[in-house]
């Protein structure tokens, strides 16, 4: 239970080595939040930032924790750094320098596991209620790892810029995704921005660091592009920036090459697949906008309705099959059954299309579509277009309930400082690129969007709002 800290890495692969089973914990849960996950997933031992402490206080008689290990932002660095105290009513807690001194001390005794046994619950951000567990094995997290290097290697066979060794690659990602480039042998930047508030020490790592692999969400992105400093950043090093967790916006891909000379590879997965499933290529100088192509994993589209197979062009929902997707939800047998075909694939709840080259063109979630009129609406299409009006800086689309056409399209809108867009602008702008259903009929201005701790936008939260 940390941010982005040097401890968390070391703690993992500790874990790994131990023979136990992790489940990461989102720092800024409630106490309600962590006393369900606690319980749910049965934890004993618990590594926590100090910071967060007092919300571990307040659950900690109602779950089964035996062991809490402290953790200061300097830990494991080999520097002092000043961190926010423990929390008084935990008591007999140990600390992470302390842990690490006394394991140093013990041999080292190799556990007998298999490809079988569990190495991650990776709970699902809970957008339907309370979050599962997704658990993942050891078999899942190694395919996956080959999988990413395979894709790699037919990277830089295909004349691609390859990074070289050494080179550093800075990441907000979490721990199943950081499996990958450790097993590259990449040198590790963790960055702990958030998204919408862009630090200037953040700023000053990527130009020291100067990486070859950037890893971020689109809003992370998106104020990249718009922070006046990130011009002073050299980008020459550059090989491949990933881009997961939503949609990439074509405009934020756009200005992100501009300022970089390279597109972002939109990257597809879920806590169920370990997590990549897609990612989009580069074939010679040709980029396949909002396309991946498949991660060693069999995939089809099952019609929503009717539980088919759909054809080439058609949008149904994306289900997957490989050795990467999980084998269920922790003692969840009931979502077991709906989130399984009868055939084995996994259902993602996303909707896509195959193209006749079989590249995957994700189109939305399929809870976030809006039907107006019987006719579908994607929110995904209606933010990328309207992300290309003047003046917009971000923005999220959801359905709202109308009375002649059942739901209508509903906008979010953040501007760009200074920025005179008005409602009448940017309708008129989107009228121009969409068909007349798809075209917002209420916008509102709002300070800011709900975004989750990686900088996902909350649609969930807006829907309630609206």
């Amino acid at each position: 239970m940390t941010p982005n800290l040097l401890a968390f890495p070391i703690a993992f692969l500790g874990i790994i080595r131990a023979g136990a089973a992790q489940a990461n914990v989102n720092p800024l849960y409630t106490p309600r939040e962590l006393q369900h996950q606690l319980n749910d997933a049965g934890v004993e031992t618990l590594i926590v930032f100090n910071g967060v402490t007092a919300t571990v206080a307040e659950v900690m008689a109602k779950t089964q924790l035996k062991t809490v290990i402290t953790v200061g932002v300097g830990d494991g660095s080999g520097v002092a750094m000043p961190s926010p105290p423990v929390d008084a009513r935990l008591t007999g807690t140990v600390s992470f320098a302390d842990a690490l001194a006394e394991g140093a001390k013990l041999p080292f005794k190799p556990v007998d596991i298999n490809g079988d046994d569990l190495l991650f619950l990776q709970y699902t951000g809970g957008t339907t209620g309370l979050s599962k567990g997704a658990a993942l094995s050891h078999r899942n997290l190694v395919a996956n790892t080959e999988q990413f290097k395979a894709l790699h290697a037919r990277r830089h066979a295909s004349g691609a810029r390859g990074d070289r060794d050494g080179d550093p690659a800075v990441s907000h990602l979490r721990a199943d995704g950081e499996l990958h480039y450790l097993f590259l042998g990449r040198r590790r930047q963790l960055a702990g921005a958030q998204p919408a508030r862009l630090r200037t020490g953040f700023l000053d790592t990527l130009k020291k660091a100067r990486p070859s692999v950037f890893m971020g969400v689109n809003t992370l992105y998106a104020g990249l592009v718009a922070h006046p400093k990130s011009k002073e950043i050299d980008w020459s090093n550059l090989r491949l920036a990933g881009g997961g967790g939503s949609a990439v916006i074509g405009a934020v891909s756009d200005k992100w090459k501009a300022l970089t000379g390279t597109f972002i590879r939109e990257g597809y997965g879920l806590s169920e697949t370990s997590p990549v499933s897609e990612l989009q290529p580069r074939c010679g100088t040709r980029v396949h906008r909002h396309h991946g192509a498949a991660v060693a994993v069999d995939q089809h589209q099952a019609d929503r309705r009717r539980g088919r197979e759909v054809g080439i062009g058609q949008a149904g929902e994306i289900c997957a099959k490989g050795p990467q997707v999980m084998k269920g939800y922790w003692q969840q047998p009931e979502a077991n059954k709906a989130a399984f075909t009868a055939d084995g694939y996994f259902r993602t709840g996303d909707v896509g299309t195959f193209d006749t080259l079989g590249f995957l063109r994700i189109v939305d979630r399929k809870k976030d579509m809006v039907l107006v009129s019987g006719f579908n609406v994607f929110p995904n299409e209606i933010e990328a277009v309207a992300t290309a009006c003047p003046g917009l800086a971000e923005c999220a689309c959801v359905g709202v309930p109308d009375e002649k056409t059942g739901e209508a399209v509903k906008l979010f809108v953040v501007k760009t400082p200074g920025s005179t867009l008005d409602e009448a602008t940017l309708i008129a702008h989107c009228r121009k690129e969409l068909t007349a259903y798809k075209v917002p009929k209420i916008v509102r201005f709002v300070d800011a969007l709900p975004k989750s701790t990686v900088g996902k936008i909350l649609r969930r939260e807006l829907r309630d709002v609206a």
